[in-house]
């Protein structure tokens, strides 16, 4: 039997999100202990799967209307917090893996929605990177393609990603095809693992060969510019302002959510070295009556705090421009606003990581740097989220940003 298709007790109704935080914490000890296996394994273990699914977690964002929770962001960001602080690359895969509730609640037709969130399980990945070419057949659609880092895919039941639709006589110009596949569909690759950080983040590569969907789960689209003026499907399905949103934000605020508990995570590891290792230089003793690391802890702290703040502001920022789009039909939550909330989401994840590599790692002294240490684990895992694609496209937004704050026209994204 494969982990996709291991069985695992369904959660409990009707979880409050103190409930749902309170479990993600009362989790980092077994996942501070499981650090190192799940970097051997490449993803989580079955037993905090299953933990993970009595919690509720994955059914965080699925709607009411199919058995899920149909909690809001602010809740998803801070239960991802609180995993990351107990493994970041547990973090990043469990947070992937809710994240793509959303996108398929909010923008997939209600036909399309009665058959994915079937069964009253859904657990889906997802890339910005086109998987391959999508193809038009009798009663619906066939994918051919491959794609890496697919993060979340391990105890993926779906796929969330873009293909390519070949032009035609009518349409010469290639267009993106937004999908989503049943985990029948595709192929996990045992690929991932050599990056210096995120070896147990499931970021694997995934394969479609001869893949066919229904019509109905696919539809053209871009997944960062799905367009909610006037409401989504998924508002209208489950009135609910919540699956009105637009995709930046969600996308990058996932990431940040990780990022932010991995400073935390990191700030616990420190405190560990402070409380058990004496000063490296004169005048010798306990670290922790040390003034100087009492001045470097305080200010990582400081920092991890704000970061912390900054990151439930977004979170809220992102539902309160959903409720406007949901009760004032002239109101549009544009792609503008989009991109400048999800940039600040993106300068948190540059912060965080400033803060684990200047004001920690920078000062815990090199023989706390072991390979097996939990702090050199949270400094790899957050140097590749730092190297990650999200956080390189920050010059390339900022002049998204620009243009639409100073009312300039919009280019072709990517295009400068």
């Amino acid at each position: 039997m494969s982990i996709q298709e291991s069985p695992a007790t369904a959660p409990e109704p009707g979880i409050t999100q103190e409930e749902m935080v309170a479990s993600a914490a009362a989790l980092r000890p077994q996942l501070v202990a499981e650090q190192a296996a799940t970097e051997e394994r490449r993803y989580y273990s079955p037993e905090l799967h299953e933990a993970f699914m009595r919690a509720g977690f994955y059914h965080l964002y699925v709607p009411r209307r199919y058995g899920g929770q149909e909690l809001d962001v602010p809740t998803y960001a801070r239960v991802i917090k609180e995993i990351a602080r107990g493994c970041v690359s547990t973090g990043w895969c469990l947070g992937l893996t809710i994240n793509h509730a959303l996108q398929a609640g909010s923008w997939w037709p209600e036909s399309a929605q009665d058959t994915i969130f079937a069964n009253n399980d859904f657990r889906g990945g997802s890339v910005a990177a086109p998987v391959g070419i999508i193809s038009p057949t009798d009663d619906g659609w066939e994918i051919n393609g491959q794609v890496a880092f697919a993060s979340g895919t391990p105890y993926g039941t779906h796929y969330v990603g873009q293909a390519i639709l070949a032009g035609t006589e009518k349409t010469p110009e290639p267009q993106l095809m937004l999908f989503v596949a049943h985990r029948s569909g595709w192929e996990m690759l045992d690929d991932w693992g050599d990056l210096i950080g995120l070896k147990g983040s499931g970021s694997h590569s995934i394969r479609f060969d001869g893949t066919r969907i229904p019509k109905d789960w696919a539809f053209p689209g871009f997944m960062i510019d799905v367009d909610v003026a006037g409401g989504t499907p998924g508002s209208r399905l489950h009135r609910n302002p919540l699956y009105i949103g637009r995709g930046m934000t969600i996308y990058t605020l996932s990431l940040a959510a990780v990022t932010v508990g991995g400073v935390f995570n990191a700030l616990d590891a420190y405190e560990e070295l402070v409380r058990t290792k004496t000063t490296p230089t004169p005048p010798f003793g306990p670290r922790v009556k040390d003034p100087r690391h009492h001045a470097w802890f305080g200010k990582a702290y400081t920092k991890a705090k704000l970061g912390e703040m900054l990151l439930d502001e977004i979170a809220d920022g992102h539902m309160e421009l959903c409720r406007r789009a949901y009760e004032d039909p002239e109101f549009d939550y544009s792609y503008g606003e989009d991109m400048a909330l999800a940039a600040v989401a993106r300068e948190l994840m540059v912060m965080c990581w400033e803060i684990v590599n200047e004001d920690l790692w920078a000062t815990m002294g090199a023989s706390a740097a072991r390979d097996d240490a939990r702090m050199t684990r949270v400094f790899r895992d957050m140097s590749v989220a730092y190297a990650h694609r999200n956080p390189q496209m920050k010059e390339m937004i900022y002049g998204e940003i620009g243009r639409w704050a100073l009312g300039e026209p919009r280019v072709p994204f990517g295009s400068v």
